[in-house]
This record gives structure tokens, sequence and C-alpha cells, in this order.
């Protein structure tokens, strides 16, 4: 099953961690799981804002047309799965220094991984108030990190001191893929190129 490992990563970390490290995943289960986590986000952001409405504040809620959330939930669909596998290129090069020597497989699994709480979050689009869905996805964030410090000691085999330092850079890097992220979108949205229309 795809999702075999989701229940684990949220009840008990550290022995999910074994887990996965003792299976050996395919690159094809890993990618599975990437596809599935990343159409998560995508969905909820086409039905919240079409269906639902979004609050800001005390203001009217906002809608979008059935055409223009389809193409942002696509592009958004694509951006996360470029996402991840960006972060898991990345901590596969920065691996070597580290004395670590994954294979791309399990630094995908690593990036798949970590990431899935902050895509699951988007189940708080059933409540689309930003200041709800924000706190939510922070909490989410927090879990990611905290899967990431647990899991770089087991997946790439090295001692949790040099892990913490490996993760902390995985993290940074994270980050800035997010700002790249939000920075392009804010490209495309301000040049017309993705740009929402409201009903």
């Amino acid at each position: 099953m795809i999702l075999n490992h989701l229940w684990g990563l949220y009840a008990h970390p550290l022995e999910e961690w074994q887990t996965i490290d003792n299976r050996h995943e395919s690159l094809r289960y890993s990618l599975s799981h990437i596809l599935l986590i990343a159409s998560i986000p995508s969905i909820m952001g086409y039905y919240s804002s079409v269906y639902l409405g979004w609050s800001i504040g005390s203001g009217d809620a906002v809608f979008l047309t059935h055409d223009s959330a389809l193409l942002i939930a696509i592009a958004m669909y694509f951006a996360l799965i470029a996402g991840v596998f960006a972060l898991a290129y990345l901590a596969h090069w920065m691996a070597v220094t580290f004395g670590a020597k994954p294979t791309f497989t399990q630094t995908l699994e690593l990036a798949a991984y970590t990431a899935t709480p902050v895509f699951m979050s988007s189940f708080a689009a059933f409540l689309p108030e930003l200041w709800f869905v924000v706190c939510v996805g922070l909490v989410a964030l927090a879990y990611s990190v905290y899967l990431l410090y647990t899991g770089v000691p087991i997946l790439m085999h090295i001692p949790e001191e040099r892990g913490f330092i490996y993760a902390s850079s995985v993290v940074t890097c994270g980050l800035i893929l997010l700002v790249i992220i939000l920075a392009a979108t804010a490209i495309l949205w301000t040049n017309g190129i993705v740009h929402p229309m409201f009903t």
C-alpha cells in the first residue's frame, strides 16, 4: 500500500524511519507516494476556492472560477512535485560532505516523507479561513522539520551530531526552495500568466 508509512510517521516516527530504511523501497514506490500526496493540496485548493470561498479577515468570502482554480491547482501540483525532487537532489548532493553515501531513492524517500505533514495540512482548507490554514500549516511545518531531524541519521546512516548539521542544511535548502516557488508564483501572477478570475 502506498500510504502504509503515513500513520507510523505520526504515531511512532523513529520506529517508522527504521522500517523505511530496512525495506529499501523502490524509486517507483517513492514516486507513487509523492504523486498521491502532492495531489491533496492541489485538490483542496481547487475545492475550497471554487465551492467554499476563502475568507480573509471580516470581508466576504472570495471565490475563483472553475477554469482559473483548475489552472492554479495543476500548476501547484507540478510545483510541489518539482519542489520535492529538488529537495531530494540537494540532499543527495550535500550528503558526501557529511560522510553519507545515500542513493537518490533514499534522499527522495527522506524528502517525500518529511514533506508529507505539510501536504496533509491542506485538509485545513475545509475551513478556508486564512488564520486557521496558516496555524495548521505552521504546526505541520514544525512536524516536518522534526521528521527530518529524526530521519536523517537513520536513512543516511550517519551519527546524530553530523545528522543534525546535515538536516539543518536540508532545512535551509527547503526554505530557499519555498521562497523560490513563492517568488515564481508572484512573477507569474503579476505578469498575468497565472491570473485568477474571481466570481
